[in-house]
Order: C-alpha cells, then sequence, then structure tokens
C-alpha cells in the first residue's frame, strides 16, 4: 500500500468525520438511536478497520528489522 494511498484514505475520513449534514436530522435508528450518534459509531468502526488495515500493509519494514536485529539467537 502506498504512502499517497493511505494519507487520501485518512484525508477522506476526515472530511466523513465532519457529519455536518446530519447535525439537524432527529431521525432515531431502531428506535432509540439518534442518526448522528448512529453515524458515528459506524464511524468509528470504519476508521479503526482502516487503522487495522494500515499497520498491517504499510507499516515500515525497517521499523520491524530494526527490533528483530536484536532478538536473534
Amino acid at each position: 500500500m502506498s504512502k499517497g494511498v493511505v494519507i487520501a484514505f485518512m484525508l477522506v475520513l476526515f472530511v466523513l468525520h465532519q457529519d455536518f449534514w446530519l447535525k439537524d436530522n432527529a431521525t432515531l435508528v431502531l428506535g432509540i438511536v439518534p442518526i448522528g450518534l448512529a453515524y458515528h459509531m459506524a464511524f468509528t468502526a470504519v476508521a479503526a478497520f482502516a487503522w487495522l488495515v494500515i499497520v498491517r500493509f504499510a507499516w515500515p519494514k525497517y521499523l520491524v528489522e530494526e527490533e528483530n536485529e536484536g532478538t536473534e539467537e
């Protein structure tokens, strides 16, 4: 995963976090959860998954190699 893809995805998440379009919406999800809260619950899950993918596929290899240098027997 390239650095540009990671930066672009984080910028998209930043823009989506500003949910100004739901500010005045009083709709309830499942009859009890305000739509803004439900949106942020879903956003949190997507952001957590994004960090999981970024750490798994875009973590710098040299950091792992430096960590493993002292553990070899």
